[in-house]
């Protein structure tokens, strides 16, 4: 698996897992929460992700913030900022704006969309669609939502009905997928260094690509299912739950884990995971 498909699966896993904690049932609304997770693979550390979720009763804004670490970045260096704000409408998360951008492999990479009604319109895309993947058809796009707006849309409805199952259509600019998540219990993390301890809910998933192709890759490889589980707990009181941590199988690389390394409110010093 390359770097950036590397980030791609971390942001996949994220987004498919923010339903979560079996709670009572509570108000939609939390307070802002910012969280760190740092990525392994092969045992090597190979990227850093800060997420920021701030869910009110009338909309949403999530942005996540990437860069690639250690050995592999000496290798493909890059860093991405992925940003979203929406509204609520009726139970359905509704995105206004979404923009990613950053720099991959010393090459500039933005997309940004707005929605109009159910249909996303691209206003930037770096480089051109054209360049790298096959079109997502129009017909395709419609009903979608990106994927921090699928973020939002589960950690709201967890708040209120207390489980993680679900499935959302996601698009990207580029690429169009299937997110789909279910609860299998809960799991105890003892007491560990430098990691979070506590009870947490345990959720499978699951991601497929349906179009957006790379051109020149193996559709039916890329057509196979992403799996992976994840744990989610709510970490500070009155805040969104949120994933602390993440195994998810690549076909490359063997099994990406996603650990939660520090969090809190934003702006604010984060207490580490450990702590």
């Amino acid at each position: 698996m390359t770097p950036n498909r590397h980030r791609r699966s971390a942001l996949i896993a994220l987004a498919a897992l923010a339903p979560g904690l079996p709670l009572a049932a509570r108000p939609a609304s939390a307070q802002p929460i910012t969280a760190t997770y740092t990525v392994h693979a092969a045992g090597l550390t190979v990227m850093e992700i800060n997420a920021t979720l701030d869910i009110t009763d009338r909309g949403y804004m999530v942005e996540f913030r990437s860069r690639m670490r250690g050995l592999v970045s000496a290798f493909a260096s890059g860093q991405t900022t992925t940003r979203v704000e929406g509204v609520w409408e009726g139970e359905a998360a509704r995105p206004r704006r979404y923009i990613s951008e950053g720099v991959w492999r010393g090459e500039p990479r933005r997309t940004v969309l707005e929605w109009q009604g159910s249909q996303p319109a691209i206003r930037a895309m770096v480089p051109p669609n054209q360049d790298e993947r096959e079109p997502v058809p129009d017909t395709m796009q419609r009903n979608t939502i990106d994927s921090l707006s699928a973020m939002a849309q589960l950690v709201r409805q967890v708040r209120r009905d207390g489980h993680c199952n679900g499935a959302v259509r996601v698009y990207d600019g580029r690429r169009l997928s299937e997110l789909a998540a279910r609860t299998q219990g809960r799991d105890q993390f003892p007491p560990a260094r430098d990691e979070w301890s506590g009870t947490a809910l345990k959720c499978a998933f699951e991601g497929r690509f349906l179009a957006g192709y790379r051109k020149g890759e193996d559709v039916e490889a890329a057509r196979r299912p992403q799996t992976g589980t994840a744990w989610l707990a709510e970490v500070t009181p009155g805040r969104p739950p949120i994933p602390v941590r993440i195994d998810h199988a690549s076909r490359w690389m063997g099994t990406l884990t996603a650990r939660l390394a520090s969090y809190g409110p934003p702006g604010q010093m984060q207490a580490r995971a450990g702590d």
